[in-house]
């Protein structure tokens, strides 16, 4: 069985989590988060606190236990306090602005970029240069950011581009003749 798995996942005070047979639901005071689930795993919900056991002993099951776990720990984490991800732009005349629903990018192109948001996401701009995305669920915070990030990636020998806040580019040195 998966190590993590063994950890129960506790609900904050505002939290609720209901087992279906197929699915498991969790309320918290920021919205509400469905996964679905395969018979491979037993989910066990007692005093605040969800166990996760493994239903048979094939290797995929006890794989997914620790998955499982993860995953709904991200969901009791996201409806309880959420996730935010932030973008830096990097170069000269980089900017963003945010227009509705829509972040307009300006990175070096002949064109702006109107990046839409996906429901349950929003966007602020703090300053030109700076996007910061937040939202219940992890995974579509995360793939927002990528994709933002995808339209001007950082390149090695300057810098410019979309990064995310915490990372690190490495420049390369220029050819010498």
């Amino acid at each position: 069985m998966s190590r993590i798995a063994k950890y129960p996942v506790e609900l904050p005070k505002g939290v609720e989590a209901s087992i279906a047979a197929d699915s498991i639901t969790v309320k918290g005071p920021l919205g509400t988060l469905n996964q679905h689930l395969t018979g491979d795993v037993i989910i066990n919900q007692d005093a605040g606190k969800l166990q996760f056991v493994v239903a048979n002993d094939s290797r995929h099951a006890k794989a997914m236990s620790g998955t499982l776990r993860a995953l709904v720990a991200n969901m009791v984490n996201g409806v309880n306090k959420g996730f935010e991800r932030k973008l830096t732009l990097v170069g000269v005349g980089y900017r963003a602005q945010i227009q509705g629903a829509q972040v307009k990018l300006q990175l070096g192109f002949s064109h702006d970029i109107l990046h839409s948001m996906p429901l349950g996401i929003t966007a602020e701009c703090p300053t030109q240069t700076e996007i910061i995305i937040k939202g219940v669920n992890k995974q579509v915070v995360g793939q927002v950011a990528a994709e933002i990030r995808a339209y001007r990636p950082p390149e090695p020998y300057k810098g410019k581009g979309v990064r995310y806040a915490d990372e690190r580019v490495i420049i390369k040195e220029t050819k010498k003749k």
